[in-house]
């Protein structure tokens, strides 16, 4: 049986579903499929918004000769077949090329269309639930444009559930009852995804309980199905790194609502060890010297979550998300670190001063013999002045102190003892 989500597929762009940057009146996406001209591009988002959809559209409007390729499932053969078509009768309007998922194809794949797209005897039409800058050829790039596809807001998803269940009361001749409430949750837990937001509609029908012809959807039948499946998580692909960005960045912001919020979704796909590492890498880097002991918690957080593993590691690991999100901030070390860094590898190094070096008998040419390091301990407050940076950029300076309480309370220290 053919699935809901194929039999309503849209046929005209009036009847697709969101993306409204691309396809409301005036907009560049909807011209360029008014003009009748096909430019080559790359359709970019997740899965379920209408990238497929749009590039048959475009594929029925023209006499060109299409080709469908997948990416999961395509060789280089099938690429040479399509592509030895060029110059026969078939293609005397051109080859119109549709690959879905160009991330899977690998640099040779890719490379093998460069001379054809060049030349305008095959224009491509790609789709990718990957970021096209990294998975993407940048040759195949700079001769396309690229659009991006954005997941399904509630409110556009919403109409698309209604027109759901309307087609199936009429496919069935008979009368389907649902709630708004039940629309509205299905609208909402799909996760922008309209693909599986008619496969749960679909779905909900088959799990109905009819009561005098009439099919009855219960929001505890449409929650049971809605249960998990449909977060959207790829651990592989842009959601996992965008979640990691958003929790590392709401972090950062002091935001600690939007951060266990992002790390529940972390929790929830039970992929912790990305999560335990982001979040060693935040006390490190943002909060630092401002709060150190943040460090050393997180990190018996981190191994406590993973000695329980789920679901008993979300509580050390809220404890850790909230922790570092209310912490006092400083990247002072983090830009420290960098910029030495910068010097090191512009070869800004030199040799050691004499004095640090390991105890060892002087060369016949040294100009001053001996060691002559001072032994700080020896000194009033364990601290004498002497050069510890090489020659070369012995004025340098990495560490700036962050204008938090704790590396203030150092900076004020040592001012007093080195001005003494």
């Amino acid at each position: 049986m053919i699935p809901l989500a194929e039999r309503l597929r849209p046929h005209s762009i009036d009847d697709m579903v969101g993306q409204p940057h691309l396809f409301a009146p005036g907009r560049p996406m909807r011209r360029i499929i008014e003009s009748g001209q096909v430019p080559n591009m790359i359709f970019y988002g997740p899965s379920g918004v209408g990238k497929t959809t749009l590039a048959r559209m475009i594929a029925d409007q023209t006499d060109m000769s299409l080709h469908k390729l997948n990416g999961t499932t395509a060789s280089v053969g099938d690429i040479r077949e399509i592509l030895n078509e060029t110059n026969s009768l078939f293609a005397s309007n051109g080859i119109l090329l549709y690959l879905d998922e160009i991330q899977y194809l690998n640099k040779k794949q890719q490379q093998s269309l460069l001379e054809y797209i060049e030349d305008g005897s095959v224009t491509l039409i790609a789709s990718t639930t990957e970021n096209p800058y990294f998975a993407v050829f940048n040759a195949i790039i700079s001769r396309s444009t690229v659009f991006e596809f954005k997941p399904v807001t509630q409110e556009q998803m919403i109409p698309a559930v209604e027109r759901a269940y309307r087609f199936l009361a009429e496919e069935q001749g008979r009368e389907i009852r649902y709630s708004p409430e039940i629309a509205r949750y299905i609208a909402q837990g799909c996760g922008g995804d309209v693909r599986k937001a008619v496969n749960t509609v679909e779905l909900s029908v088959l799990a109905a309980e009819e009561h005098d012809g009439v099919l009855e959807i219960t929001l505890d039948s449409v929650t049971a199905l809605t249960q998990r499946s449909n977060m959207r998580y790829d651990k592989d692909g842009d959601q996992h790194y965008d979640l990691l960005s958003a929790l590392h960045k709401s972090v950062r912001g002091s935001d600690e609502n939007a951060a266990i919020h992002y790390a529940a979704r972390l929790m929830e796909t039970g992929d912790l060890l990305p999560l335990c590492r982001r979040l060693l890498c935040i006390a490190n880097e943002d909060i630092g010297l401002a709060y150190p002991m943040a460090i050393p918690i997180v990190k018996a957080a981190v191994d406590t979550a993973l000695q329980l593993g789920m679901p008993e590691a979300r509580l050390p690991l809220a404890n850790a998300v909230i922790l570092l999100a209310t912490a006092p901030k400083s990247n002072s070390a983090y830009m420290a670190v960098n910029d030495a860094l910068t010097d090191i590898r512009a070869g800004m190094s030199g040799d050691f001063p004499r004095a640090l070096q390991n105890v060892h008998f002087d060369g016949a040419d040294a100009a001053v013999k001996g060691q002559h390091y001072l032994y700080p301990h020896d000194y009033p407050n364990h601290w004498v002045k002497q050069q510890y940076l090489p020659d070369t950029i012995k004025d340098r300076v990495y560490y700036h102190h962050g204008d938090n309480k704790a590396e203030q309370a150092a900076k004020a220290y040592w001012e007093k003892i080195k001005k003494a």
